[in-house]
């Protein structure tokens, strides 16, 4: 087996190939560095945790629930779709193979034996994202809720939320799931995916 910066530089373009085997190669000092300190259940949980089939029904619960969560609830599942739809795209457009070092994993469709870009990175990152704006520009039901419900302050929430997009995404490299530059791009694709959302998705 090849290392890992000429696994990845495989099948791309030359003025390509000093910047991916920069990115394999951070990306695989970052894995072998944490990954006897970090608890694998840790960050399998992360992954868990923003996996679509675990986030789309909840936020389909919400609408639901009460229609009048649909300032959330409904940017919120279109968001969800558009993000689906857009990795898809564009990880079955570049093809970049995963981390040859990646744990045994279960794709759930064709495209997610691709790694560019993060798909859990870009869904968290929306998640944050579209929750901050909510939550800082139309206070309301919603800081109503956490604290009727949740019982802290929406700052406060919203610091946590925060907190697990970021853990959520850099666990991709760390568990091995991604390279560093698949985890950015998925990240800056769900800040635009969050903005989108909150602008032009609410009805």
């Amino acid at each position: 087996m090849g290392s890992p910066s000429k696994t990845a530089a495989q099948s791309s373009p030359s003025f390509l190939h000093p910047l991916i085997t920069l990115d394999s190669t951070v990306s695989y000092s970052l894995h072998t560095l944490f990954k006897p300190v970090l608890p694998t259940f840790l960050l399998l949980l992360l992954e868990y945790s923003a996996d679509f089939r675990f986030s789309f029904p909840i936020s389909l619960s919400f609408f639901l629930a009460s229609r009048s969560f649909s300032s959330l609830s409904i940017p919120l599942i279109l968001g969800l779709l558009l993000d689906l739809a857009l990795i898809g795209l564009i990880k079955l457009t570049f093809r970049r193979a995963r981390p040859h070092y990646n744990p045994n994993m279960s794709p759930a469709v064709h495209a997610d034996n691709f790694s560019f870009p993060s798909g859990h990175a870009s869904r968290v990152l929306f998640l944050a994202s579209l929750f901050h704006l909510i939550l800082r520009n139309d206070v309301g039901l919603v800081s109503d809720v956490i604290q009727r419900w949740i019982k802290f302050e929406p700052c406060f929430v919203l610091f946590g939320v925060w907190v697990w997009a970021i853990m959520t995404a850099t666990s991709r490299v760390l568990l091995g799931r991604h390279f560093l530059f698949d985890v950015l791009a998925g990240a800056f694709i769900g800040v635009l995916e969050g903005i989108v959302a909150f602008r032009f998705l609410r009805f």
